[in-house]
This record gives C-alpha cells, sequence and structure tokens, in this order.
C-alpha cells in the first residue's frame, strides 16, 4: 500500500465525515481487510465508524477478470482437461481473491472451478510490507494506539488469514477439520442439518479448486426472499455456536453469502479456507458472558467478561466497569434487536472491557464478528423477535461443552 493510499485510509479511519465504503474498496483488497478487521475495533476508533465500516463484510472487493484459460494452462494439474466435458471460460461470480467458474465432469457431474489470479500473492505481499512501514510511523506520530491495541499484530493476523485464503488446499483441510470436529462430538451433540459441498482433491492445487456445485439460495438471497424462517436461523446459530463455543474451532468468515440452505434446512457451509481457532479463555469468556446474560444473571455475566482481564481489576476501575456494564444492559435482555442491535451493544461492550484490562486479541475477532453476522441476519430477516432471550435454550445445550459456572469461578 503506497503513502498515499494509506493516508487516505487512514482518513476514513479517523476523518469527520462518514465512511466512504466505496472509496476503501477501491483502494484494493488489503485496504477492506483492513477496514473488516478495524470494524471490530470500538477500542481504536470511533464506535459509529465501526458500525459504518461493517459494510465491507457484505460488499467484498473483487479482483478484475483474467483470462482462463491461461490461468488453467499456468497452475492446473498434469491432465486437468482430460477429466472435463466442459469448463465455461467466463466467470459467474469472482471472490475477494479469484473468479469461479462452472463446468461438467467427464462422468456428468456438475462442479465449479475456482482459480486464484496469478500474481495477486506477490502483489498483497508488497502491500503488507509497505503497510508495515506506514503502520510503524502512525505508531511514532500517535503513541496512545500502542496502548489500547497492537496494529502491527493486526496486520499479520490479516496477513496470515489472506494468504491462507490464496492457497486453496485450505479449503480442502478446512472443510475435513470441520468435520472431523463434528464428528467427534456427534453423540452428546448431533448436527444431522450441517453439510458441506464435495471436493476433487486430486484436480485441485494451491491456484485451483474444483467443487460440488451446490444450487441452493445462499442466506443472503434467502434473506432477500423472506424464506429463512427464524427456526432455521435458530438452528444456525447452534452448528455454528457449537464449533465457535464449543470446540474452538470454526468456520472464520461465516457470513450469509458462505453459507447456502436448501428446502429442507440443511445448511452447506463454503468457503472454507480460514478456520479460526480460539483460545480456550477466549471462548470461555464469551460464552460465559452471553450464557449469564440470557437468563438476567448479569453480575456472573460481567465476571466472565473479566476472566479476558490479565489482572482483574480492583477498586475504583472495578466499579466503574460494573457501573458501564449495568447502564449498558439495564433491560437490554427482552428488547428486539430493532430496538438495541447486538452489533452496537457488543461495540460498546468490547470498549467497556477493555477500560477494565480485558484483553480482545486478533483471536477474539472471528468470534465477535460471527455474532455481528447473527445479529446483521437477525435485523434484516427477524427484527420483531429478542435474540439474546431466544438464545438461552441453545447456551443451556453448549453446557455440555462448557460448564458456564467453571468459568466465573477460575476468576475468583
Amino acid at each position: 500500500m503506497r503513502l498515499v493510499t494509506f493516508i487516505r485510509f487512514y482518513r476514513q479511519l479517523r476523518g469527520k465525515k462518514p465512511v466512504n465504503v466505496d472509496a476503501i474498496q477501491s483502494m484494493g483488497l488489503l485496504a477492506v481487510k483492513l477496514g473488516q478487521i478495524f470494524a471490530l475495533r470500538p477500542d481504536l476508533i470511533d464506535p459509529e465508524r465501526c458500525i459504518e465500516l461493517q459494510q465491507l463484510y457484505s460488499r467484498a472487493a473483487t479482483i478484475p477478470e483474467e483470462n482462463s484459460q491461461a490461468l488453467l494452462a499456468k497452475f492446473a494439474p498434469p491432465g486437468f482437461n482430460d477429466h472435463f466435458q466442459s469448463i465455461e471460460p467466463r466467470p459467474f461470480a469472482a471472490a475477494s481473491i479469484g473468479q469461479i467458474h462452472r463446468a461438467v465432469l467427464k462422468d456428468g457431474t456438475k462442479v465449479v472451478v475456482k482459480i486464484i489470479k496469478s500474481d495477486f500473492e506477490a502483489s498483497f505481499r508488497r502491500d503488507v510490507k509497505r503497510m508495515k512501514r506506514w503502520i510503524r510511523l502512525g505508531l511514532f506520530l500517535n503513541p496512545r494506539l500502542r496502548k489500547v491495541g497492537n496494529p502491527v499484530g493486526l496486520l499479520a493476523h490479516i496477513e496470515d488469514y489472506t494468504l491462507r485464503e490464496l492457497d486453496l488446499t485450505n479449503e480442502i483441510k478446512g472443510r475435513e477439520e470441520l468435520t472431523r470436529n463434528a464428528a467427534g462430538i456427534s453423540q452428546h451433540f448431533p448436527m444431522p442439518k450441517l453439510r458441506f459441498p464435495k471436493m476433487w482433491e486430486e484436480l485441485s492445487n494451491e491456484h485451483i479448486l474444483v467443487m460440488e456445485e451446490i444450487i441452493h439460495p445462499t442466506l443472503e438471497k434467502h434473506l432477500q426472499a423472506g424464506t429463512l424462517s427464524w427456526p432455521d436461523m435458530l438452528e444456525l446459530f447452534r452448528i455454528h455456536g457449537a464449533f465457535m463455543f464449543g470446540l474452538g474451532t470454526f468456520h472464520g468468515d461465516l457470513h450469509p453469502g458462505n453459507a447456502m440452505m436448501d428446502d429442507q434446512g440443511n445448511f452447506f457451509f463454503i468457503d472454507t479456507g480460514a478456520i479460526c481457532n480460539a483460545p480456550d479463555h477466549v471462548r470461555n469468556a464469551l460464552f460465559g458472558f452471553f450464557y449469564f446474560l440470557a437468563k438476567g444473571e448479569l453480575t456472573n455475566a460481567f465476571d466472565a467478561m473479566l476472566t479476558m482481564a490479565d489482572v482483574k481489576p480492583t477498586g475504583a476501575t472495578l466499579a466503574t466497569y460494573y457501573a458501564s456494564m449495568n447502564d449498558l444492559y439495564d433491560g437490554f435482555v427482552g428488547t428486539s434487536v430493532s430496538e438495541v442491535s447486538l452489533t452496537e451493544q457488543m461495540m460498546k461492550t468490547v470498549k467497556a472491557a477493555v477500560l477494565a484490562g480485558c484483553a480482545f486479541g486478533e483471536e477474539a475477532f472471528p468470534i465477535i464478528r460471527s455474532l455481528m453476522y447473527m445479529d446483521g441476519m437477525v435485523l434484516k430477516g427477524h427484527p420483531e423477535v429478542d435474540l439474546i432471550s431466544s438464545m438461552g435454550p441453545y447456551l443451556d445445550e453448549f453446557s455440555v461443552l462448557i460448564d458456564p459456572h467453571s468459568i466465573i469461578e477460575s476468576q475468583s
């Protein structure tokens, strides 16, 4: 990222005008990825700007289309074309890192072929290297950032996350890991409605991925059509929540475009290249917070959040924390998402917790982001419901995997 681009991006984060999402997208993929991370950091930038930046999750940047035949000739495994009746030369969709083509195997199976742009990794690494330079300069000019965050660490997280996406074999590994973990808890926590597309590992590599064509609508399309029922949405939360809170290994970017649902209510998870692993103290703290919050046990909920602090606050700091949290959550349980957005509430909660000494490192972002995705889906599809109270029975079910009372006891 060049200096002039960095300055433009910085102004979007710190300026007085509302965030211009289109302007950030025009700066390239690194700017989009950075914007998505800062959308979850009210301790670094103004919470209202965080909300505005969250549009980047549903308006991901795309890259220009490239000649598919040239890319396949350069990157496909030997004899690749011999396995296909046809491969459509024009992509029907473009992801943030590549393009996707419909194809038919020799046996008539309909598949899709995802192709990574040829020089994308080199240009991305170059942008990251430049960005590290400008972030260090920003830290020098604004030392306060050192006290409330680790921008260089954030950039390292983005670099790792994106480079894993650029290697399409990680989608195969991610699918296998999620499938294996789901099977491991199936005896006491079955997930019969979870599905994954078939992938042809022998026809795939770092740049090419061949997988089953799933024609079912994405959750985004279901939301637009009004066909994602409230029980369906809660089932999605049950599945994804089991991975996040129960296992700590989960789909790192399960937005409404990365999941599909068939007529029987089965969910298909796609784009599994970025699997996230949350440390026990992170997932336990967030699970305990929501578990007790759904039951109206506010003090226990606030204490569960404090388990993310290296040292539990005392005295005036602790009193200020409790006062802030009680003010935030007075009357919150029982309200609909249209009245109080979980996303806004989490932004304020994170800020209050950070001031009390809680550390929200990069490993906490994917869980918080997933909860915000859920909030966004509820707000769009069922704004009249009380999400927190509705989560209660599912959080009780997760307690088979985590004992919520042991979380706050560990802080005593």
